[in-house]
């Protein structure tokens, strides 16, 4: 099978949601075979008491430093905070680090670029200058395109800020709501409420795929002639 047919790019974002919900599996796992539940995670957080939103906030906002999966960090909230705040926590911290990532481009310039030697990002920064406000807003409803990423490649291109955080806060919304929501409902791991959460995540993604062939915009797996 072609790697780049739709059949094959269908294959592999239903793969990656089920390896996410593995992922989740096992994690719940181990932790109920070691003593440890998720309950635990969500009392050690909000053990910092008031402060508990504002560090994850700021966790979210350092997650560009590491390139650490900003999906897992979204459940973690569900987890901990659940749906309604999850989602208003997850929201700010993730506006906050694709600031951080952007700004950290935009200065940086080319000299990031060069020892990035990211293809995704060099192209990514090519689609950014054509039409960077409906680019970053399409990325952002791909829900497993990593977050960090078209950050740094919007701050390398000429968009502006402005188009940047305003595209990122709308196009978050949707894999925001599914991924803190799951992470809510992992507290109860084979309830039906779970198996409606991790639909709803392919649900998501089978709709960005659908919206990336009515708009037909280019491939991000596509290398510069």
């Amino acid at each position: 099978m072609d790697k780049n047919s739709p059949c094959a790019k269908i294959l592999q974002n239903l793969l990656a949601v089920f390896f996410l919900a593995l992922l989740i599996y096992f994690i719940n796992y181990y932790m109920n075979q070691t003593g440890y539940t998720a309950e635990d995670i969500k009392n050690y957080i909000t053990s910092f008491g008031i402060w508990a939103p504002l560090v994850f906030i700021i966790l979210f906002t350092l997650v560009p430093l590491t390139l650490f999966p900003d999906a897992l960090l979204a459940i973690a909230g569900g987890m901990v905070f659940g749906l309604f705040y999850g989602f208003i926590y997850t929201m700010i911290g993730a506006a906050c680090g694709a600031t951080l990532a952007f700004m950290i481009a935009r200065l940086a310039g080319n000299s990031l670029l060069k020892k990035l030697k990211n293809h995704n990002i060099d192209h990514l920064q090519n689609l950014l200058n054509r039409n960077g406000f409906w680019i970053v807003l399409y990325l952002r409803l791909i829900p497993l395109i990593p977050f960090d990423i078209i950050s740094y490649g919007a701050g390398l291109a000429r968009i502006k800020y402005r188009d940047f955080i305003l595209a990122t806060l709308l196009g978050i919304i949707p894999g925001v709501l599914v991924y803190v929501n799951l992470g809510d409902k992992s507290l109860s791991i084979g309830s039906t409420d779970f198996y409606i959460a991790l639909a709803l995540l392919i649900g998501l993604t089978s709709l960005a795929w659908l919206f990336k062939r009515k708009i037909k915009l280019p491939s991000l797996e596509k290398t510069e002639k």
